[in-house]
């Protein structure tokens, strides 16, 4: 590096960090006060750590020596001469001290291109994760950093004793004695409501729940999880139709149903260890590691995963189960999870799902179809000007949908999920531009060739997207004519143009977005409707909390109770909308306790912990809410109107300080 080095940088380097500044004795606390919208505070970087440069241009890594005592997001920032840039920030290691570095660029640039929301936004660390909002720009200037959290649960502390730069990743390291995860796969920091503490307590509440009687008479479920109260006409498969001017769906007998899922139902997801010779002293007992041949979570996927593939993973969730059941665990599990959904209510398996458990023909299902030509690096949109495009996605439709062709348990297929070009149609054309040689590129030049312009633009993205979705829809219809399109489920349509609302119309059944809120909103469902003619599904949304060392979600509520409240609420007032005919609570399990492999997210959001014990509260409000969709639907009875006491979205904190 030829440069001039700074003394302090000299004596970095000799300690063997290759970055510059000296740390003080000294740690520097916020106390976050519960009573604020937003509560946080500024520290001076020379205070922290003095000869630390103002230009970190020369720098890829800020390294940050801290201790969190909640799992709760928060936000970390740096003013600098074009003003203040944070990133928001989950800890796996609440209550323990750490060091977490952060490339630099999350603050400098723009997210990659990923071909959808989650992988755009979430990048994972090895002692916590990192979502990418906030401004960006160059780091110049840099005088000091900002902690912030919106709507702190309790009084969680956050303490700092040192800022680093390096230009090389230094990485994570937790810097605890004590395991931050227990023999469970539990938060081991911190006790809560709940705990397991011996094998012993573990096997009775297994058995408490397998002596509990389970059916679906209270919802007054037919073979396909149909509304028992009203028959039409049946098809042998399950349709869409207007019924007294409310959309419902229809089984395959002709009941009408109304498809309430969860997502991601598979035995033992959660628990997942990833990369465990990389996070020091975070694990003590680990499971055995032969646990991890089982096969993968999707339909359709049943290719396993062997441990030497992942010599580093372990599998707490598949071990609470091997030691709940024994051998021949994962048939033992999956029946469990068949008789949790009669008792709970839930008549549909959602995306993204076991393949075992779709196989057992016992539940009505969603699963998305496999396309082909779809892109990380184009955002998650096609090149459908490839030669073989056609040739290539004929062959994927085939494979993927002509196995379900005749099942009537198959509701219908997802095209994708969430794709981050939606917004972003200018950039996107930029990336094009500026990419490899392709025939995307090529049509996009000549098209600006006649006007170049956001309009024009958006206009060229909307065609290839437009084009994309006739041609999946005409494979589909070759392969499988039995079964519903059941649409691209975007991050969000309270923002999509009337020209995209009328795109979908052209080519779905069914109109599928997810959507995190405290309530799906009357008026964005309202003008969907009026655009496009068609039913909807919400496929995403959930609600979490902090209590057991996880990240609370993409909208936070206060304690594992209100996660109940907050559900009623937001399902009974979305089934109340007459074109709503279906939602996916995300997710069946706890995500992994130290993240999940691609993204990192490590979420509070299941219904069953890694232990495989149900949220109590959760799953019961989940049945009552069960016992009245249909006449909350057909417009009979009033939607459960108590709104949790106090729930937070994931969106844009305020621009507030201690207020």
């Amino acid at each position: 590096m030829n440069k001039i080095i700074s003394s302090s940088l000299v004596l970095l380097l000799i300690a063997g960090m290759m970055g510059c500044g000296t740390p003080t004795s000294k740690s520097f606390k916020v106390v976050f006060d519960p009573t604020k919208e937003v509560s946080g505070k500024k520290f001076a970087i020379a205070d922290i750590t003095p000869g630390l440069p103002a230009n970190w241009d020369e720098y890829n890594y800020v390294v940050l020596e801290f201790r969190i005592t909640t799992a709760q997001r928060f936000h970390i920032g740096f003013t600098t001469d074009s003003g203040y840039n944070e990133l928001r920030v989950m800890s796996y290691v609440p209550n323990g001290w750490n060091k977490l570095a952060i490339p630099l660029k999350f603050y400098r640039e723009l997210p990659d291109a990923a071909i959808d929301l989650a992988a755009t936004f979430n990048q994972p660390r090895y002692t916590g994760w990192i979502n990418l909002g906030g401004r960006r720009g160059p780091l110049h200037g840099v005088d000091s950093i900002g902690i912030r959290m919106r709507a702190p649960i309790g009084t969680p502390e956050f303490e700092i004793r040192s800022i680093a730069l390096s230009v090389e990743d230094p990485g994570d390291e937790y810097l605890e004695a004590t395991p931050s995860v227990d023999q469970f796969g539990q938060w081991n920091l911190g006790d809560y409501e709940g705990k397991i503490h011996s094998l012993e307590q573990l096997q009775q509440e297994w058995a408490a729940e397998e002596a509990e009687p389970a059916s679906t008479e209270p919802f007054n479920y037919s073979k396909y999880g149909g509304y028992l109260q009203k028959q039409v006409k049946a098809t042998g498969f399950f349709r869409t139709e207007m019924v007294d001017g409310r959309w419902w769906f229809v089984d395959p007998e002709g009941y009408l149903f109304l498809s309430v899922g969860v997502d991601c139902v598979t035995p033992g997801r959660g628990g997942n260890a990833k990369e465990v010779n990389k996070r020091r002293n975070m694990f003590g007992e680990l499971p055995p590691q032969e646990l991890l041949a089982a096969p993968a979570h999707s339909a359709g996927n049943n290719r396993q995963v062997r441990p030497n593939e992942r010599p580093h993973d372990y599998h707490f969730g598949m071990w609470n189960l091997y030691r709940r059941y024994g051998e021949g665990f994962r048939e033992k599990a999956n029946e469990m999870i068949i008789k949790r959904m009669d008792k709970w209510g839930v008549n549909t398996i959602g995306n993204w799902s076991s393949g075992e458990v779709i196989a057992m023909n016992r539940k009505a299902f969603m699963v998305t179809m496999r396309t082909a030509g779809v892109d990380r690096g184009l955002m998650g949109l096609a090149d459908v000007y490839t030669p073989d495009f056609r040739e290539k996605l004929d062959e994927a439709m085939k494979g993927s949908v002509t196995r379900y062709k005749d099942n009537p348990w198959l509701i219908g297929y997802f095209v994708g999920n969430e794709p981050s070009w939606l917004e972003q149609e200018a950039r996107l054309c930029d990336l094009i531009i500026q990419g490899e040689e392709r025939p995307i590129k090529a049509e996009l030049q000549k098209f600006l060739q006649k006007g170049d312009s956001p309009e024009r633009r958006k206009e060229f993205i909307y065609t290839t997207f437009r084009t994309f979705l006739t041609a999946v829809k005409e494979a589909q219809l070759k392969y499988d004519p039995h079964h519903l399109n059941l649409g691209y489920r975007f991050g969000n349509i309270s923002h999509i143009d009337e020209e995209l609302l009328a795109i979908c119309k052209e080519s779905f059944d069914v109109l599928s977005f997810n959507c995190y809120d405290l309530v799906p909103g009357k008026e964005m469902m309202d003008r969907a409707l009026a655009i496009t003619g068609l039913p909807m599904i919400i496929g995403e949304y959930h609600f979490g909390t902090v209590d057991r060392g996880m990240a609370q979600s993409l909208w936070q509520v206060d304690s594992q109770q209100e996660r109940g409240v907050a559900y009623r609420y937001y399902t009974e007032n979305g089934y109340a909308h007459p074109g709503l005919i279906g939602s996916a609570y995300f997710q069946w399990s706890d995500q992994d306790l130290t993240g999940r492999r691609n993204d990192g997210e490590n979420y509070n959001c299941g219904l069953v912990d890694v232990t495989d014990r149900p949220y109590i509260y959760q799953v019961n409000a989940m049945a009552e809410t069960a016992k009245r969709l249909y006449e909350v639907h057909a417009g009979t009875a009033e939607p459960f109107s108590q709104k949790p006491l106090r729930a937070r979205g994931h969106g844009q904190i305020p621009d507030l300080w201690d207020e």
